[in-house]
């Protein structure tokens, strides 16, 4: 297989990380009221160098990390009997991201749109009995197969559509086909949509959620979803360990019927070593992809340390293997490798990442791939 070099451009990228670095941080731009109210602007640049090699040819070119993309939103709380009513509004850029460009396709480097809008979220927090939430937001299963405590979730998670998700595969004879690296190797995660949500307090780390939603911004789109999550966070001799598990019953409007189960759960110690895996299994009806189930499993090693005054650094190698997602008996596997410094003091996260994939049909041979991403996210 051909081995995926670095262009000139992409060592620009790199300079031009190392000089933002070097700049102060910008104050936190948040607002008090007086009355027991505050507002709170935030986002996030997340530029991105992106290269793949399907076996035959290389590509490469500026993306946003879709792993977690450019970003504006803000906060409005005030503080109201006994809890607190908050207003959230965040939406995406709109830049060309990672997940979206493929061989013969290369997305607008700048293309917003309704659906780019993340949150429009009304919620209501009781210091006794829970949140509840009604707008556009996390269904009650968003993330429950994404918790990472790595540090390198920005490069490498669950979510391998991420890096390089639109790239197909080839056949060992050289074909392009329309097996995507995303569809191959899915999460089964929950996402955003319009939908009221309920969340329990805390009861010893424990607390659950249950939401309903419909898909609310994109057009002549007929999407619903019920689902319950249950989540986990507390420590024990010295591992901060957080999990999820949800169910979610989603009816498409062209496609069958599924039901989702998801889970993931992550430990890191105090000494820096963490420890992540996830998976998820999809039923669906009679006549559609997972009719006989579609399964994956994910597992991460990692480690975190401060070996710079600039602040930590996090190493990652991760696995993932699927199980009938694009025909019966197909197997998809990927392994991927991250790492991530931190610039505390500008609120920067510089980051590289390495990925290989491979998928098996029964009757085809596909090539191996592989891809890069290397880039910095900018907080505030």
């Amino acid at each position: 297989m051909k081995q995926i070099s670095l262009p000139k451009r992409a060592a620009m990228c790199v300079v031009a990380g190392a000089l933002t670095a070097s700049t102060p941080a910008l104050a936190d731009l948040s607002y008090d009221n007086g009355s027991g109210g505050t507002a709170l602007f935030y986002g996030q640049f997340n530029p991105a160098w992106q290269s793949f090699d399907d076996g035959v040819q290389s590509y490469d070119d500026i993306v946003d990390n879709a792993n977690s993309n450019s970003r504006v939103g803000f906060w409005l709380r005030q503080a109201y009997a006994s809890g607190t009513l908050s207003f959230n509004f965040e939406t995406a850029l709109g830049f060309r991201q990672s997940s979206l460009v493929t061989q013969g396709f290369t997305p607008k480097g700048i293309n917003w749109q309704r659906t780019s809008i993340r949150k429009v979220d009304f919620s209501y927090k009781s210091d006794s009995w829970g949140t509840i939430s009604i707008g556009q937001g996390s269904v009650a299963s968003d993330g429950a197969a994404e918790v990472d405590l790595s540090g390198t979730s920005i490069v490498t998670y669950s979510w391998i559509a991420g890096d390089a998700g639109a790239f197909r595969f080839r056949t060992a004879a050289g074909a392009l086909t329309n097996r995507a690296i995303g569809a191959a190797m899915p999460n089964f995660d929950g996402g955003r949509r319009g939908r009221i949500r309920y969340d329990t307090p805390s009861f010893g780390g424990f607390s659950v959620a249950v939401a309903y939603g419909e898909e609310v911004l994109a057009q002549n789109a007929n999407f619903s979803t019920t689902n319950i999550a249950l989540r986990y966070s507390g420590e024990v001799a010295g591992w901060n360990m957080q999990g999820a598990v949800a169910y979610a019953d989603i009816e498409p409007a062209v496609l069958a019927d599924r039901q989702d189960t998801i889970g993931s759960f992550s430990a890191l110690h105090s000494s820096g070593f963490n420890a992540t895996v996830a998976f998820g299994k999809r039923n669906e009806q009679a006549g559609a992809a997972c009719a006989n189930g579609c399964s994956y499993g994910y597992a991460k090693l990692g480690y975190q340390a401060d070996w710079f005054a600039v602040g930590k650094t996090a190493l990652s190698i991760d696995y993932y293997s699927s199980s009938d997602t694009t025909v019966a008996g197909s197997d998809a596997n990927t392994v991927g490798i991250g790492a991530v410094q931190k610039f505390d003091k500008q609120r920067i996260e510089a980051y590289l990442g390495y990925r290989e994939y491979s998928l098996a049909e029964p009757g085809t041979s596909y090539r191996d791939s592989q891809s890069v991403l290397m880039g910095a996210r900018w907080k505030f």
